[in-house]
């Protein structure tokens, strides 16, 4: 079974690291705790760890289904993205104080757009290794469409769930709620538009 390499220990701990610490970031925001009362800074160390272990699984999988091999480096890099999605989003909300109707669908066109920057980096340079790919304006454009189509999917189907919003939840925590579903339902389009439309080897 292939083993993750230098490059890939060193990407998965620095996503994760960021991963790590805007998630102990917003659920200190939303005054959220993990269970047994862990402290949420543990997060900083764990999360890392854990996206190792995510793209070593990948390449275990990879040996049924090679798409498995990219797939662990882009979930790896589809929950920073999240996460800087989640970071920028819940910024936003604290500054205005603001969380749902218009303006949470504006915050979250933003932060999915900050998110989507982050994503076009580690997609290209280490989940579909394409570093030195000379695309140009067209990968650029292949890579803007599927991110717009991933923009849609991610605010619609967000935006509606914030917009069922049941008794017994706070919007903050709602609004993250939406935003989770929003993310995974993105992700399918996304990993699929870019192995096949952007990144893809001739």
């Amino acid at each position: 079974m292939r083993i993750v390499n230098a490059r890939d220990v060193r990407s998965a701990l620095m996503t994760g690291l960021t991963t790590g610490i805007i998630g102990w970031q917003v659920l200190a925001y939303l005054g959220k705790t993990l269970p047994l009362d862990i402290p949420l800074w543990v997060l900083v160390p764990i999360i890392p760890l854990a996206w190792v272990a995510g793209v070593q699984l990948g390449y275990a999988l990879g040996v049924m289904f090679r798409p498995f091999v990219q797939f662990g480096r882009f979930a790896a890099i589809g929950f920073s993205n999240a996460a800087v999605d989640f970071g920028v989003l819940y910024i936003l909300i604290a500054f205005t104080g603001l969380a749902a109707g218009v303006a949470y669908s504006v915050f979250k066109a933003i932060s999915f757009s900050v998110a989507t920057v982050h994503s076009y980096y580690w997609n290209k340079n280490w989940a579909f290794d394409a570093g030195t790919s000379h695309g140009g304006s067209r990968e650029i454009a292949s890579f803007v469409a599927v991110s717009l189509v991933s923009l849609l999917v991610n605010v619609t189907v967000a935006s509606v769930v914030v917009a069922l919003h049941p008794s017994g939840f706070d919007a903050k925590t709602w609004a993250g709620i939406g935003a989770i579903v929003g993310a995974a339902a993105a992700i399918i389009f996304s990993f699929t538009g870019f192995r096949v439309f952007v990144f893809h080897r001739k």
